[in-house]
Parts: C-alpha cells; structure tokens; sequence
C-alpha cells in the first residue's frame, strides 16, 4: 500500500497528492508544473498562509519578521540556508508582520524574528530571536520528534 502525503504548492495554492517516496524526486504540481519545492522559503499573506497551514501535510515553519528589522535581515540567509536542508519534510515561509497585521495578532507576534512551527495544522513550537541555520535545522527536527 502507497502511501501518499498532500502537499500544497507554493505558485499556485493547488493540493498535491504525492507518494511519499517520491516527494525527495522533485515532484511538480499537476495544476501549473511548477516545482513544489524550490529550496527557498515562500513569502505568505493570510489566504496562503491558511492553505498551507490547513490543507498541506508537511510541517510549516514560519518566520514572522518585518523590513525595518535589523535581526531579521541577519537571519534572513540563515532562514534560506535552512530551507535547502529541511526540504521536502518542512517548508519554509515568511510573512511579513507589517503587512499581515492580523495573521501576526491571530498567532500573538510580539516580538521578531518569530519562528513558528506548525504540524497538521497546529502551533508545536515557537522560538524569538535571530538564529543561525544550523539552530534553525536542529530547532525544528526536534520540535518535530
């Protein structure tokens, strides 16, 4: 028995279902053909960041910074360094606390850089403050245990 995991894709907001063995073999999206993983993390505003979150079934890991942040420009290569090794098992996301205000208060940013973990939907890690990429690799591999 296959098993499948859904994955939904970054260009296009589709719902991917893609066997799990192959999700490592640089799946496409069967809607627009892009890859569904670019070793790069994905900017989101509130209506993508909810279809991620909801229909996706890879861990989302979210860094909630803004452009006048000197912290989060530092850590901003340490985010992408860290989206080429978590890659296909967690995708990467920013969302820009300025510009979604609401989805920042929704989820209590009080204070950024803010990473946040999310699996099947729900918070199972938060972490404030700039890290290195190889923190933010060991940070979330064992949140996700």
């Amino acid at each position: 028995m296959n098993k499948s995991t859904h994955v939904v894709c970054p260009h296009c907001l589709a719902t991917n279902r893609i066997p799990t063995e192959k999700l490592t073999a640089s799946p496409k999206c069967g809607k627009c053909h892009q890859p569904l993983f670019t070793g790069a993390p994905i900017a989101l505003n509130q209506h993508s960041f909810e279809q991620h979150l909801k229909r996706s079934e890879i861990g989302l890991l979210v860094d909630f910074w803004a452009d006048w942040c000197g912290p989060c420009k530092m850590m901003a290569p340490a985010f992408q360094q860290a989206a080429t090794v978590l890659e296909p098992a967690v995708r990467l996301a920013k969302v820009n606390a300025d510009r979604e205000q609401l989805l920042s208060a929704d989820y209590g940013i009080r204070s950024i850089p803010t990473l946040i973990l999310f699996q099947h939907g729900r918070e199972v890690a938060r972490e404030s403050g700039a890290m290195s990429a190889q923190d933010i690799v060991r940070w979330t591999k064992t949140a996700m245990q």
